[in-house]
């Protein structure tokens, strides 16, 4: 248990990386010493989760806008009562595969990626499902000097194209879906970022790139932009970074876009899985070369 915080109880996972928080109920507006501590406990641990929560939609909303504005989320159509609650919705029968199910960061193809995102769980399978997160900080720190010195430099460039575009994934894809996915010639535009993003609250350097909106490096030829991202994808998901989140119902998990990335594994088909999820607006990101 950390003994820093007085207000909320805080069990990290190993490495420090993700932690439980309770010892409070997060159906009320929190009080500002205890918001406080959350924020704290965020910050430090990048994804943090909160079991044993029911929550209705409205309280949901009330907890994300305690840490920000809504995020934009492109491209799967809302809830029809509450345009910022995307329903993650799996049904026993389905064949598609399961959303989120490859390594990445949400929505970095935009100017202002989300800072951060919430999801809820309602139905949880009794198998699979679980979430894994990797952590981009540890990623960064362990890389040797003179990568690192390559790395601060470059500039990666960012598209929704692979899986949102007119001939990406889900264009192509021919088996139902509950979730109503939208894709668009939208998808296909470019957002550049910096490939090590500095941290707006922790100060930290994070690796800030994903297989699945990355495209490639700017000043790279395509051979080198492909090799180096190879390498870094590898590197990034080792298990030493990775955690393993298991999901239980009315758990509530809050992670950090601009410092982990996350993949939604799969393994319950048969089984209704259904999670609500909010996104928190986040700001442009910052290169090392910008602080």
């Amino acid at each position: 248990m950390d003994s820093n915080f007085r207000h909320i109880q805080v069990e990290p996972e190993a490495q420090g990386f993700g932690a439980r928080i309770t010892g409070i109920s997060i159906d009320k507006p929190l009080a500002a010493a205890v918001l406080r501590e959350v924020k704290e406990a965020w910050a430090r641990h990048s994804v943090v989760y909160f079991p044993d929560q029911p929550l209705s939609h409205t309280q949901l909303e009330a907890f994300t806008l305690q840490f920000g504005e809504f995020g934009v989320d492109p491209y799967i159509i809302p809830m029809e009562a509450h345009p910022h609650i995307l329903e993650l919705r799996r049904e026993a029968d389905e064949k598609a595969v399961n959303f989120g199910a490859q390594w990445h960061s949400d929505w970095s193809f935009q100017e202002q990626p989300p800072a951060g995102t919430i999801l809820h769980s309602k139905i949880t399978p009794p198998v699979g499902g679980d979430t894994l997160f990797a952590d981009g900080y540890r990623a960064y720190d362990d890389l040797s000097e003179t990568m690192k010195g390559l790395m601060n430099h470059l500039v990666a460039i960012h598209s929704a194209s692979m899986p949102y575009g007119k001939n990406g994934l889900f264009a192509k894809e021919t088996e139902a879906r509950s979730m109503k996915i939208v894709v668009s010639e939208d998808a296909d535009k470019t957002w550049p970022h910096p490939l090590v993003r500095v941290h707006p609250v922790t100060g930290r350097k994070s690796l800030y790139v994903s297989p699945v909106y990355t495209q490639g490096i700017q000043g790279l030829t395509h051979g080198e932009s492909t090799s180096l991202l190879s390498y870094l994808y590898q590197h990034m998901v080792q298990d030493t970074y990775v955690y393993r989140h298991r999901w239980a119902p009315n758990m509530l998990t809050l992670w950090d876009n601009r410092c982990t990335l996350h993949n939604a594994e799969g393994g319950y088909d048969g089984h209704l899985r259904l999670m609500h999820r909010t996104t928190i607006s986040g700001e442009r990101p910052v290169g090392v070369a910008a602080v």
